[in-house]
């Protein structure tokens, strides 16, 4: 087959590299007047990212990563909120003042339909705000749109709080969504524009751990208020939602501007600024603004001569739209591999015939095991990489649920099996947080383009969304005991999910670890399988020519010919 005329194109070298044609440098040359010089700042500053130990980045960039960590507090809000909502499905008193319907033994309960629509108006409004976010973060910025969205949360909490009736309950689980929103893709995009490549997944996976300790404080509250007689037993964990804004909007005020953001929009003097704010050089620990902001602005024109849109409609047109694909299937795998049985796992364990008391202190310990799932996971991304963690979390995932399912087979009034079922989601939550669940957000910061990633982050997330939305209308009517009444048999259901997951895993995920931005353009560029990505050597600054994989019988690299694709 011939190959397109594009970006990269075949050259005759052999030392099997992939490189950048002229493109790249005529797109430069329209910005930079001397475009040697800024490619070869660029290609500096790209290799010395690249052989910067850990600890020298975390030296070097300890400001950013301090931004970052604050910015994404704005996840626990979330995490914290939905577990709330989730677990006050098993909650005495909240069942008492808002329960629809009794259950067979005259005990008031929130009926199935409610529990969708309570749920499923969080992912409505999420939705709505993430489509809003993709436009207003990319006009206004990352750090004005934080700042408006941490205003709006403060003023929807009174919704829920003073609620009469569950009507404006479900009101404000919308309205709260929206800003919500807004948090679960801007605090990932904006971690992964202000460090370095070695140390970008930690922070995205940060996110995730944010997300665990919102459910685990969330865990602890209710357990500490079940005590509590009458309303306030659960107006106070809506109002501790509260304690998170201030702190945050601080920390997002004096935070600076996303750099890349600020390239984009061609303030190449603020982007230098928004550098030199992020970053502690040291006289053993030099740092090239400069260079730095060469290798931003070569990236960009990079992806200028791939793709000049940046809409929404630009994330399903040529290489975009498999990288769109990818991000999008990462996030969905959280929706079907299972996890949603996390979010119910108080009414689970009352179901599974639990006490109220041990339903929430297995709650609280589900996502202490979440926490330390999700430290652990930075320790392994560093050796196995993003793609086998993946695929080898789901696997497993895949079998604890088929045990889970087979125990549920077993009569709820079997104490062994109940506790059972408790000690697998204990450990299927240890698994999924130090896999699928914190790998997640490395993927998705790392696999789109620098210029279409805030809008490719809100597809997915949304696509991730509307898979809550399906597990918020089917999960009640698996567990709930009016309806089909499954119970833990639910497992087999989320094994045959995660089976599916894992196989498209092993074909079309690719790894992208230890790659900067320019070199997973060039990979993309070149229609690399995933299952090749992570042994292809890229030069992204060559500046004339490119060169396809080589193979040899050490390299295993495939050989193709000057006029066939890679």
């Amino acid at each position: 087959m011939s190959r397109r005329t594009s970006l990269v194109n075949v050259d005759h070298h052999n030392d099997g590299v992939l490189r950048v044609d002229d493109a790249a440098v005529r797109r430069l040359s329209q910005v930079h007047d001397n475009v040697g010089q800024e490619l070869a700042n660029a290609k500096e500053a790209s290799n010395a990212e690249k052989n910067m130990s850990v600890r020298d980045s975390i030296r070097l960039y300890k400001k950013a990563i301090c931004f970052s960590l604050i910015m994404s507090l704005a996840v626990i809000m979330e995490g914290y909120d939905l577990n709330l909502m989730g677990s006050f499905m098993g909650y005495d008193a909240f069942r008492a003042r808002y329960g629809t319907q009794t259950d067979a033994d005259g005990n008031p309960i929130i009926s199935a339909p409610w529990q969708t629509g309570l749920n499923n108006g969080v992912q409505v409004g999420s939705i709505i705000g993430l489509y809003i976010n993709g436009w207003i973060s990319e006009r206004i910025g990352y750090r004005k749109t934080m700042l408006g969205s941490l205003v709006l949360m403060v003023a929807f909490i009174f919704l829920p709080f003073f609620a009469k009736n569950i009507e404006t309950i479900l009101a404000g689980a919308i309205l709260q969504g929206i800003p919500w929103g807004v948090f679960q893709t801007l605090t990932v995009t904006y971690a992964s524009d202000v460090v370095p490549t070695n140390i970008r997944a930690y922070l995205t996976t940060y996110v995730n751990l944010c997300w665990v300790m919102g459910q685990f404080i969330a865990a602890g509250v209710l357990k500490g208020c079940s005590t509590i007689d009458g309303q306030w037993s659960y107006r106070i964990p809506f109002a501790i939602q509260w304690v998170w804004p201030v702190p945050i909007f601080i920390g997002a005020y004096l935070a600076p501007e996303s750099p890349w953001w600020l390239v984009r929009k061609g303030r190449f003097d603020e982007a230098r600024l928004s550098l030199q704010k992020l970053t502690s050089p040291t006289p053993d620990l030099p740092f090239d603004v400069g260079a730095q902001l060469s290798m931003i602005s070569a990236t960009n024109e990079l992806e200028k001569a791939i793709s000049e849109g940046t809409s929404y409609v630009q994330c399903f047109r040529g290489i975009d739209a498999r990288r769109t694909e990818i991000t999008s299937m990462a996030w969905v795998t959280q929706s079907f591999c299972g996890a949603a049985l996390m979010g119910y796992s108080v009414q689970f364990y009352r179901e599974a015939g639990l006490s109220e008391d041990n339903s929430l202190s297995m709650n609280l310990g589900q996502y202490a095991m979440g926490f330390i799932g999700t430290v652990a996971s930075w320790f392994l991304m560093k050796h196995i990489g993003r793609r086998a963690l993946y695929f080898y979390g789901l696997s497993i995932l895949c079998v604890l649920l088929l045990i889970v399912g087979g125990l549920g087979t077993i009569s709820s009034n079997n104490t062994g099996a109940q506790w059972g079922i408790g000690s697998l989601l204990l450990v299927y939550t240890f698994v999924y947080d130090i896999t699928v669940g914190p790998v997640c957000y490395s993927i998705v910061s790392e696999i789109p383009s620098t210029r279409l990633k805030i809008k490719t982050v809100v597809l997915a997330r949304n696509f991730y969304n509307m898979g809550g939305i399906i597990n918020n209308t089917i999960m009640p009517l698996m567990l709930g005991p009016n309806e089909w009444n499954w119970g833990a048999k639910t497992g087999f259901f989320w094994a045959g999910a995660s089976f599916l997951l894992a196989l498209w895993t092993y074909f079309r995920l690719p790894e992208p670890k230890d790659r900067t931005y320019g070199e997973l353009d060039v990979l993309f560029e070149n229609k690399v399988s995933a299952r090749k990505f992570h042994k292809t050597r890229v030069d992204q600054f060559s500046g004339n020519h490119t060169e396809i994989i080589v193979d040899d019988s050490s390299s295993g690299y495939e050989k193709h010919g000057a006029e066939h694709k890679v």
